[in-house]
């Protein structure tokens, strides 16, 4: 049995939770109070976690041999002892009367359950959710790790909700290869200050497992450090919040006394508290914050701004040590949003070497249309890496944008079903283009040479105007998805917009070639007055039907 199809499994038992009235948004965090009981109970069979984490009368064999509504019951006692550290019992001095007795003064646990309450109301849907995770091979399932199969029921439950978490889910592909661009190092910091399930802080602790012979060749010092220290996430929702320390738990990654993630607001106070970090990794969350929450909760940001990508680009780059590197999904907007955009993209690009760009295609969020990059830059420059002024000479552009098919739940980003075998491009189908191009240094100083023509680039008509604009660039280079562009062309012609392409959309419409005014206007009322009639037709068979 594979991970993927023991993820389906899993997400099957979300019919047992709708059967016992429970909402299609609250399944995982439903299944997961459950699922994480079994699988400390597998970690610890297996001898991955040395001692159980969870408390004695709390695990899984204290409720996997029952029944009916002592089940239920138990359940729900387990659930409150694991949230609050106490389990309330008989007094064996005072008969007919309950003490208070404490069972376990473990914070992680405390945070990881913390307010968890079922909302299962019929004991034989508990029932059977537990007979069908006693029934997968779970020695198929250690495998791959425990971990990874709690990554893939999340990316799952990304990929099949149509809001929340699904809407902005990194695809697992995208972060892998951010971090093997930035190529974290035993000993460093690394945050995410926007860290929901925890995706890019995991995939950068694997990245280092890996490296490493899963830590046995670190000393105990060093490996200390990687469990307790390395790694500093936020998340601002609490369900969410529980989810991420869940999987950190499962992956061996335990955290300071909060946890891997720390339950706050990253533009709030709990974002100013944080420590500089070597590494930040992150997808900050889209939109605007309400009231100016933004810029009124953090005096300490430069540039006062509701747009809520603007403040975290501006948290991002000051809370970098100096030569600290990042690489931050962002939206097109931030690329070209003037007044304090503009500002903000200025001070980026003096106070770092922001030197590349990848411009993502359309669809691979699970919100439709959402145009996104991603900014990979460094703090100070090589030579000086304290230097606040002139960091950027050259800004680098890959554009796996333009021409690119419609990513989505049927086409997966990563998935090699377009047309290019993985083996073309290295690691990835999609991004393994982009990283041989990258380079093998983490802070962009690679010897780095224009012109890359993956994905039929040569095929694509160019923006003349952008020709134009880059200077009389050769025709051969306009088609290339790899540019250069330095600092001055930046200021001068762009006005320090970083909204760079050159490649034209076969979708997309020369304002030259469209009809006049007029006639366009006619045909919108031509469409207009169809559809009204279609209408009509439909009210006037309803009608007759009724």
């Amino acid at each position: 049995m594979t991970n993927n199809d023991i993820v389906q499994k899993l997400w099957n038992l979300c019919d047992v939770l709708r059967d016992d009235g429970i909402n299609y948004s609250d399944y995982v965090t439903e299944l997961v109070l459950l699922l994480f009981i079994k699988m400390v109970h597998e970690n610890t069979e297996a001898g991955t976690l040395k001692t159980h984490p969870l408390p004695e009368g709390c695990r899984w064999t204290d409720i996997n041999a029952k029944s009916g509504i002592n089940l239920l019951n138990d359940y729900k006692a387990i659930l409150l002892a694991l949230s609050t550290g106490k389990r309330t019992e008989a007094d064996p001095n005072e008969p007919g009367k309950t003490i208070e007795v404490q069972v376990h003064e473990d914070p992680l646990i405390s945070a990881i359950y913390a307010d968890a309450q079922t909302r299962l109301r019929e004991p034989r849907h508990l029932e059977q959710m537990i007979k069908t995770l006693d029934q997968i091979d779970w020695f198929s399932a250690q495998k791959d790790g425990l971990g990874d199969l709690y990554e893939g029921l999340l990316e799952k439950n990304a990929s099949e909700t149509k809001s929340g978490a699904g809407q902005y889910f990194t695809p697992r592909a995208l972060i892998n290869s951010m971090v093997r661009c930035i190529k974290p190092q035993i000993g460093e910091v690394i945050q995410d200050p926007a860290a929901g399930t925890a995706g890019f802080l995991v995939a950068a602790d694997q990245y280092m497992r890996e490296q490493t012979d899963d830590y046995l060749e670190l000393s105990a010092k060093d490996a200390a450090f990687q469990k307790n220290k390395a790694f500093v996430g936020i998340e601002l929702v609490p369900n969410t919040r529980r989810l991420a320390l869940m999987n950190c738990l499962l992956h061996g990654m335990e955290g300071d006394d909060e946890g891997v993630v720390h339950l706050g607001n990253a533009l709030g106070e709990a974002g100013k508290a944080l420590k500089q970090a070597d590494i930040i990794l992150a997808n900050p969350p889209f939109g605007t914050s309400k009231g100016g929450e933004a810029s009124n909760t953090r005096d300490d940001l430069t540039y006062k701004t509701s747009n809520k990508q603007l403040a975290f680009l501006q948290h991002i780059y000051r809370n970098l040590k100096p030569g600290g590197r990042a690489a931050v999904v962002l939206p097109d907007n931030v690329l070209f949003e003037a007044g304090v955009g503009t500002d903000v993209r200025r001070d980026l690009m003096n106070k770092c070497n922001l030197h590349t760009i990848l411009r993502l295609p359309t669809g691979i969020f699970y919100a439709q249309g959402v145009k996104t990059n991603v900014l990979f830059f460094t703090k100070g420059t090589v030579k000086d890496k304290h230097q606040q002024e002139n960091c950027t000479e050259n800004v680098w552009v890959y554009d796996l944008r333009t021409n690119m098919p419609s990513f989505g739940k049927r086409t997966p980003f990563g998935d090699s079903g377009i047309g290019f075998a993985a083996e073309d491009f290295g690691t990835d189908p999609h991004l393994g283009a982009f990283e041989k191009v990258f380079g093998d240094t983490s802070d962009g100083t690679s010897k780095r040479t224009e012109g890359e023509y993956s994905f039929g680039a040569q095929e694509i008509e160019v923006d003349e105007d952008a020709v134009e604009e880059n200077q009389g660039v050769d025709e051969r280079l306009a088609h290339s998805r790899w540019r250069c562009f330095s600092r001055e062309w930046i200021a001068n012609t762009k006005g320090d917009s970083l909204d760079i392409s050159w490649l034209k959309d076969k979708d997309s419409i020369d304002a030259a070639d469209l009809p006049d005014p007029e006639v366009l206007a006619h045909e919108a009322k031509d469409e207009l007055t169809a559809a009204l009639s279609e209408i009509n037709e439909l009210l006037a068979a309803l009608e007759g039907a009724n």
